[in-house]
């Protein structure tokens, strides 16, 4: 199922024993365009400092209740090392901080994988606390150097989706909206969509554009340059945020641009990565 990335702002994140704040914004790779970490502000709790936590700390999202379940413990999340969280923007800035913070919580690395979370499409759950406080095995120094190095070879970056928001659009023939917002994959924490609001063009009207239609992005003047023409966008179906989100619509949604749906895509690439 998809998810308007704002409805994740002001959840509640329980640690195994007890809360610890809210959500206050996501942070993703404009690289593979997935959500990498919840930023938690955690009040007065824990100092009144932010704290990253992967989707794979992750145990479960209880939408009645607008609470984030986590496989971690307050005093573990307490005495995790400082990450800034002061909306980086390049992940190269901070290779050894990140690596350092998966190795404290023995978060597996998602970065030097085939799939968008290392070895999996999915963040896979971390394992059960060991006996020394923090889940999982240290792992040596000249792993996390090594990880480190991986990350500034492929050089992805950190984008905060709060930042983003408000972006213009740009077709391949003028402007033609701003990003409302984002849709996420629940299982995999992939963004699949930018919302795209043309409501000075077309009033009323808000649209669907997949990460891999974007042709460039200019982070200093908030601009997004995307592969489609102003009349193809026009002509495309029109996204109802109060409806569903149907597998009909984005087939259909694929089929207006000419473009392979993204199951399929993906379907290749996991039999190419097995083969």
């Amino acid at each position: 199922m998809l998810r308007p990335a704002t409805e994740y702002r002001g959840l509640s994140i329980a640690a195994k024993d007890g809360a610890i704040g809210h959500v206050d914004d996501l942070f993703f790779d404009d690289e593979s365009w997935t959500i990498r970490y919840v930023v938690v502000d955690t009040g007065t709790l824990l100092r009144g400092r932010e704290v990253l936590i992967s989707p794979m700390a992750v145990t479960g999202i209880d939408w009645s209740k607008r609470e984030i379940g986590l496989a971690l413990t307050r005093e573990q999340i307490e005495n995790a090392p400082g990450i800034d969280t002061d909306r980086p923007v390049s992940r190269q800035e901070q290779l050894k901080q990140e690596a350092i913070y998966h190795n404290y919580f023995g978060w597996r690395y998602y970065w030097g994988g085939p799939g968008l979370w290392g070895d999996s499409a999915i963040p896979t759950p971390v394992p059960p606390a060991a006996p020394g406080g923090h889940p999982g095995a240290t792992r040596p120094e000249d792993e996390v150097i090594e990880a480190a190095e991986q990350m500034q070879m492929g050089d992805p970056h950190l984008r905060s989706v709060d930042e983003v928001l408000g972006y213009h659009i740009e077709a391949t023939d003028g402007d033609i909206g701003h990003v409302e917002d984002f849709l996420v994959d629940e299982s995999s924490w992939a963004i699949r969509y930018m919302v795209v609001d043309t409501r000075n063009w077309w009033p009323g009207k808000k649209t669907l554009v997949a990460p891999e239609w974007i042709e460039s992005i200019r982070w200093n003047d908030s601009r997004v340059r995307v592969d489609l023409s102003r009349e193809a966008i026009r002509q495309a179906p029109e996204y109802d945020p109060n409806a569903p989100l149907s597998r009909d619509y984005e087939t259909r949604l694929y089929a207006a641009y000419g473009r392979t749906v993204y199951w399929v895509e993906e379907g290749r690439l996991r039999r190419r990565r097995r083969a």
